[in-house]
């Protein structure tokens, strides 16, 4: 059986390892990543008709800020970042699968069309109808770290690697390449389509999970470190 590798940073990667063990698989965590909070100006929330939050980091790290903002209806990118919101006083307007953009029409449909997004440096563009509108502010950025020996020693050797998004994806790439390291030997399980296409090709395996969530992730894991 291959091992399972978890590259996302904490508190997530602890979230990951603990529910891989109810599922009965072993998740060894090597963070590349950290997640440091931005400093940002808080805007007035009656300027707007709902709040976008497509992570969890947004309530983690966005300061004495998101307090202010919690008169906002939230549209929450899953359930996990839904309960972080509801946690922080938001009321859940909804939640999206597969990314941030499945929820804009559902937010059109409720008559928000002044939509504040709280967001990590990286995110990914939103493609919204005529008349809506999304002020971006960013609260909070990802650091990426190079690969460690321990990590780049187990990596040489079959395993797999639990990507959770397309600049992770792209990173752990970057540092497999630079390391020389073959990604024969390498199959990654993806969160999202988006992610195992920043990943590109040419690893033992490259697969997505039906849904986008952790349960979804570590099922698609399971199958592929017994193939």
């Amino acid at each position: 059986m291959k091992p399972v590798l978890t590259i996302r940073p904490a508190p997530g990667d602890a979230r990951t390892v603990a529910l891989a063990r109810e599922m009965g698989l072993e998740v060894a965590s090597h963070p590349l990543f950290a997640v440091e909070p931005v400093a940002w100006d808080c805007p007035d929330a009656g300027m707007f008709d709902a709040i976008l939050i497509g992570s969890a980091n947004v309530l983690r790290h966005g300061g004495d800020c998101i307090g202010k903002l919690t008169a906002l209806p939230a549209w929450c990118v899953g359930e996990a970042t839904a309960n972080a919101a509801r946690k922080a006083g938001f009321t859940v307007a909804g939640t999206g699968t597969g990314g941030l953009q499945s929820v804009v029409p559902m937010a059109e449909a409720a008559g928000h069309r002044r939509l504040l997004r709280v967001s990590g440096e990286a995110h990914v563009p939103l493609d919204l109808p005529d008349g809506m509108i999304a002020d971006t502010r960013t609260a909070y950025r990802v650091a990426a770290y190079p690969i460690p020996p321990e990590l780049a020693d187990k990596l040489r050797e079959p395993c797999v690697v639990l990507l959770h998004s397309g600049e992770a994806a792209a990173h752990f790439a970057a540092e497999v390449d630079r390391l020389g390291i073959a990604r024969s030997t390498i199959a990654l399980a993806c969160l999202a389509p988006r992610i195992a296409d920043s990943a590109g090709s040419g690893w033992m395996c490259l697969s997505t999970a039906p849904f986008t969530d952790d349960g979804a992730l570590l099922a698609l894991a399971k199958q592929m470190c017994q193939a």
